[in-house]
C-alpha cells in the first residue's frame, strides 16, 4: 500500500502550518501558556501540575523564535504533524478518493484544530498518541527489537506529556491481553520505564506532589448534575462541534476487524467510561477528553469511503465548523472582533500599565500563578505569587521563586481590590489596586502539621510541627500558627491562630533543616461542621500560607 502523502494534502497540510504560524505569532498567550512558559524558564524533569513536555517544547522553540512565535514554534509543528499522521492511521486504499471530505474532516476537529497552535500539554499528547498507534500498528504487524525499543520510547513521550496519556496505554493492553506474553512488549515497556526514569525520581525528590495535588489536595464541590455528568455530555459535544452527530453515530456502528481495531475501540471507550465515571465525583474539564479524538479521527475517517450518507453530511457540518473556528481564530488575536473579552486580549496593555505604576520594584501577585507568568513574559521582568490559605499551590510554591524577591521593594498586587493611591488598568480597562512593601520578607516554603493524625477533637491537647527547609535561619517571632479549617470539599472555611500552651520554651530562630514541636489546645469550631484542617503559618503579618496537607478530621 503506498503511503506517500498526495499533493493536496501536502498543500493543505502547509497552508495550515502557515496559518498556524501566523495565528501563533500574532495571538497574545492564554493564561496557561504564560505559565508553561515560566515553566520553561528553569528546565527540569518536572513541574508542579505537569509533566515537563510543554516546557521543554517552549524551551526549544525559544531557540528560534521569540515571543509568542517562540512559546508556539513546536506545538505548531506537531500540530501539523498530528494530521500528518492521522493520514497515516486511515490506512483504506481507496482514501485518496474521498481526500477532499477526509481532509474538511481531520481539520474540522475542534480541539484537534485547536491545539494545532496553543502550547499546551494536550498538544504533545495528541501527537504521541496518534505516533503511538502508529507505531504500535506496525508492532503487530512485524514484532520485533527495533520497533519494541521505538513503542517504548514514544510510551515513554506520551507519559512526559500528560498524566494522562496512562489511560491511552492501559486501553491498549486491555484491548490485547496477549502483550503480557510477548517479550517484545516487556521490552517496550522497560525502555519506557527507563526513560521515565528521571521524571519518577523527580516526584520522589518532590515527594510525589504532583500526585498527591491531583488525587488528594485538589479542591472540589458539591455535586451538582447539571456541572458535572450533564457537564460532562457537552463537553462531548464540545470535541467536535457540529460534526457531533456524525461522529458518535459512527463510533456506534463501527465493528472492529482485528487487533488493532480494537486498540482504537476501547481507547475510545475507556477514556470516554473513565471520565464519565468521574463526572460523578468532580467537574470533567473538556480538555481531560481529547485523547479520544485520536482513534475517533481514524474511526469515522476510515467509514468515509463506505458510507455516502456520513460523507455528504459530515463533509457540510465540517465546513460549519471550519467557518466557526475562523471567526473564533481572527477573534482571539483582534479584540474588537470577539463578542466577549477572553484571556489572549489585552495582556499587554495591563503588562505596561503595571510596570508604570510598579516602576523598578519587583511585583507580588496575591494567588495567582497566571498572573505572576504572564506579567514576567511581557515585561521581561521576574515576578511571583504569592499563594495563601484561600487558594492553591503552584509552581511558584516550590521553586526558587520566594528566594529571588526576600529583602526586596515590591508592588503587592492583593485578590481583594481596596483603593489605594496606586493602581494599574487591569485586562478589563478598570483600576486594580495595590500597594508598596519597602522589604518584603515571606516563609511559604515552611512545613508544617497537626499530631495526632487525624487530629483529636476540641479542647483536647495537640502538638503542632514546623520544619524549615531554607539554609538560613528563621525567626520565630516573625511567625504566628494557626489551624485552617476545610469543608468536605477542602474548601476554607476559617482560619484560628493556635498558642503554645503556658509554659512551653523555644528558640528565638529555627536553624536550617531544625523543626519546633509545640503542645497546644484544640479549639472550639461548632459553628463550621469542618471535615479537614490544615496546618498554616502567617508570616510577618501576611495571609495565611499553605503549609501544611489536608488532614482528615475523626467523624
Amino acid at each position: 500500500m503506498r503511503t506517500r502523502f498526495p499533493q493536496l494534502l501536502i498543500l493543505v497540510l502547509g497552508g495550515l502550518l502557515l496559518l498556524n504560524l501566523l495565528q501563533a505569532a500574532f495571538t497574545e498567550l492564554l493564561n496557561d501558556e504564560a505559565y508553561y512558559w515560566y515553566y520553561a524558564q528553569t528546565p527540569a524533569w518536572g513541574y508542579f501540575d505537569h509533566p515537563p513536555m510543554v516546557a521543554w517544547m517552549i524551551a526549544l522553540g525559544g531557540l528560534f523564535a521569540k515571543g509568542e512565535l517562540g512559546v508556539r514554534l513546536l506545538s505548531c509543528l506537531m500540530g501539523t504533524g498530528t494530521l500528518a499522521l492521522l493520514w497515516l492511521l486511515i490506512d483504506r486504499p481507496d482514501r485518496r478518493k474521498y481526500l477532499p471530505q477526509l481532509l474538511v474532516w481531520l481539520i474540522s476537529i475542534v480541539l484537534v484544530h485547536a491545539y494545532g497552535f496553543l502550547s499546551l500539554p494536550d498538544t504533545p499528547l495528541l501527537f504521541f498518541t496518534a505516533l503511538f498507534l502508529l507505531v504500535y500498528r506496525e508492532f503487530l504487524r512485524r514484532p520485533g527489537f527495533l520497533i519494541a525499543l521505538a513503542m517504548g520510547a514514544v510510551m515513554a513521550a506520551l507519559m512526559y506529556s500528560k498524566y494522562h496519556a496512562a489511560l491511552v496505554i492501559l486501553a491498549v493492553l486491555a484491548s490485547n491481553p496477549a502483550l503480557l506474553r510477548n517479550r517484545f512488549a516487556w521490552l517496550a515497556l522497560a525502555v519506557s520505564l527507563l526513560a521515565y526514569l528521571p521524571h519518577l525520581n523527580w516526584l520522589y525528590q518532590e515527594e510525589f506532589v504532583s500526585v498527591r495535588y491531583h488525587l488528594f489536595e485538589r479542591p472540589n464541590q458539591m455535586y451538582r448534575f447539571s456541572e458535572f455528568t450533564l457537564g460532562y455530555f457537552l463537553n462531548l459535544l464540545a470535541l467536535f462541534g457540529l460534526t457531533f452527530p456524525w461522529a458518535y453515530k459512527s463510533l456506534f456502528t463501527f465493528r472492529s476487524a482485528d487487533r488493532f481495531d480494537r486498540a482504537l475501540v476501547f481507547m475510545t471507550y475507556g477514556i470516554l467510561l473513565f471520565f464519565f465515571l468521574s463526572s460523578f465525583q468532580r467537574r470533567v474539564q473538556t480538555q481531560w477528553l481529547i485523547a479520544v479524538c485520536i482513534p475517533m479521527a481514524v474511526i469515522v475517517g476510515r467509514q468515509l469511503a463506505e458510507n455516502a450518507v456520513l460523507r455528504k453530511w459530515l463533509y457540510r457540518a465540517g465546513w460549519a465548523n471550519l467557518a466557526i473556528m475562523a471567526f473564533l481564530r481572527v477573534g482571539l488575536a483582534y479584540e474588537p472582533l470577539f463578542p466577549i473579552h477572553f484571556e489572549t486580549h489585552g495582556n499587554k496593555k495591563w503588562v505596561r500599565s503595571l510596570e508604570q505604576v510598579a516602576g523598578d520594584a519587583w511585583v507580588v501577585f496575591e494567588n495567582s500563578y497566571r498572573r505572576a507568568s504572564m506579567f514576567s513574559f511581557y515585561s521581561g521582568k521576574p515576578s511571583f505569587s504569592l499563594n495563601n490559605a484561600h487558594y492553591r499551590k503552584n509552581q511558584y510554591s516550590i521553586d526558587q521563586s520566594e528566594a529571588a524577591v526576600q529583602g526586596k521593594k515590591v508592588f503587592y498586587d492583593p485578590v481583594t481590590n481596596r483603593e489605594t493611591p496606586y493602581f494599574y488598568q487591569n485586562p478589563l480597562g478598570e483600576p486594580q489596586y495595590g500597594f508598596f512593601i519597602a522589604t518584603f520578607r515571606s516563609y511559604r516554603q515552611l512545613r508544617a502539621g497537626i499530631l495526632p493524625d487525624p487530629p483529636g477533637a476540641a479542647g483536647q491537647i495537640g502538638e503542632f510541627w514546623v520544619h524549615n527547609p531554607y539554609d538560613h535561619n528563621v525567626a520565630i517571632e516573625a511567625l504566628r500558627f494557626g489551624i485552617a479549617y476545610l469543608d468536605s470539599y477542602k474548601d476554607l472555611l476559617k482560619v484560628t491562630e493556635v498558642k503554645p500552651i503556658a509554659g512551653e520554651a523555644w528558640p528565638a530562630e529555627l536553624q536550617p533543616g531544625d523543626s519546633l514541636l509545640f503542645s497546644f489546645t484544640f479549639p472550639e469550631e461548632n459553628d463550621l461542621d469542618p471535615k479537614y484542617l490544615r496546618a498554616v503559618i502567617s508570616e510577618y503579618d501576611l495571609i495565611w500560607g499553605l503549609n501544611g496537607e489536608s488532614q482528615k478530621l475523626q467523624p
